[in-house]
């Protein structure tokens, strides 16, 4: 499949690399893809056959569009792209928002929905904002199974953007379909309780798990 990867950053190039070994036909797109320096960065991504071109071109080849970068800046970055770029893409949602004073961005609402009302045209899924880009890349790192979940509107995309997060090695049965796009809230407001269980546990590697009770529960009663 082909992939664009908006985003130079940490989870950009583990999900570029990722993909890459399992055999997608992978472009990082920057805003400065000539830059020397970026490229000496990303030498052991394009000598794994990445390649690297401008935010543009990445949407141009991908038949999905990850969207790597810092949540403050991502749309204004995809609409840069245009929408009529990414009409009918699946756009994979990965980013979570931080303002300076280390509140989300996106208090009442997600980037996620964010992304979707501002190109309607696109099919955007949210996923792997819950866990670091460590796990993202090696679930079998952690010591027990995980929990991913997705959502979003478009079930060929999210059924597409699940076979992309098996592809990182994780199974088929971790994964949770949350439901519509507004359900990304819960996902990236997660952020917040990531980020004080990393405080208490002093590491960024591990993962969350939904635990059903046994005989599968008696549905939402309260």
């Amino acid at each position: 499949m082909r992939i664009g990867i908006l985003g130079t950053g940490h989870v950009g190039k583990a999900l570029a690399a990722a993909w890459a070994r399992a055999g997608h036909d992978v472009v990082i797109g920057s805003r400065r893809p000539d830059d020397r320096e970026l490229l000496t960065e990303l030498r052991e991504l394009t000598a794994a056959g990445v390649r690297i071109d401008g935010s543009a071109g990445a949407a141009a080849h991908a038949d999905v569009l990850v969207n790597a970068t810092p949540g403050t800046a991502s749309v204004a970055l995809l609409t840069t792209i245009g929408a009529p770029a990414l009409a009918g893409k699946v756009i994979l949602d990965v980013g979570v928002g931080f303002l300076e004073d280390g509140t989300l961005s996106h208090p009442l609402v997600s980037l996620g929905e964010e992304i979707q009302r501002a190109f309607p045209e696109a099919h955007v899924v949210k996923t792997l904002c819950t866990i670091d880009r460590k796990v993202m890349v090696a679930p079998d790192s952690l010591e027990g199974p995980a929990t991913v979940f997705l959502s979003g509107e478009d079930a060929a995309a999210k059924k597409t953007v699940r076979g992309l997060v098996t592809d990182l090695g994780w199974s088929d049965d971790a994964l949770i379909d949350l439901g519509g796009i507004a359900t990304a809230r819960g996902q990236e407001h997660f952020a917040l309780l990531f980020i004080g269980i990393a405080e208490a546990t002093g590491t960024y590697e591990f993962g969350v798990r939904v635990v059903l009770p046994t005989g599968g529960g008696s549905g939402l009663d309260h």
